[in-house]
């Protein structure tokens, strides 16, 4: 059975939802607690190393999150999921991603002079547009750049290596 170690600051927050699921669901955990205080020495620089790089990091997980989430993914009508996919990567994509091009611009990243978890959330998600149009970036070569990094990131790269193949 996986030993589940939770990692929170100590109040109940947006962590309580999972303590909650964990007790009903009689599993147990390490409910391990941090004060704010010490939150700076915990914390990793992929969330961004000043607050308005977070924030930064924050707009552009969730603009990624919010375009995502708009896929059929439930959709049992093959038909209508088809349409919906085609219509979402014909007439919304392109702006989304001329908007991340623009955004990105000279950087090499797309926050700040180092990774963070918007470039690998941005890997992420191209990755699963990519099956769907796998024309989708070519008029956008830097967002390429930054999938490829991302995936030539040693850590990445051995993970790629050793998950399981699936389409999505």
């Amino acid at each position: 059975m996986p030993n589940y170690k939770l990692t929170y600051f100590n109040m109940r927050g947006r962590a309580e939802i999972i303590r909650y699921i964990f007790a009903y669901l009689d599993i147990k955990y390490e409910d391990h607690r941090i004060e704010q205080a010490d939150w700076p020495e915990i914390k990793s620089d992929l969330a961004g190393k000043t607050e308005v790089e977070q924030c930064q990091v924050d707009a552009i997980v969730d603009t990624l999150d919010d375009f995502m989430s708009r896929f059929p993914w439930a959709e049992k009508r093959q038909d209508i999921k088809d349409q919906t996919i085609n219509e979402l990567l014909t007439y919304d994509a392109p702006h989304l991603l001329q908007d991340l091009d623009t955004y990105l611009g000279e950087k090499e990243w797309l926050i700040g002079n180092s990774v963070t978890w918007a470039d690998f959330y941005w890997e992420i998600c191209s990755t699963t547009l990519l099956v769907f149009k796998p024309d989708l970036l070519d008029v956008h070569p830097r967002l390429v750049t930054v999938r490829k990094k991302v995936q030539a990131i040693p850590a990445i790269a051995d993970w790629i290596q050793r998950r399981p193949q699936t389409r999505l």
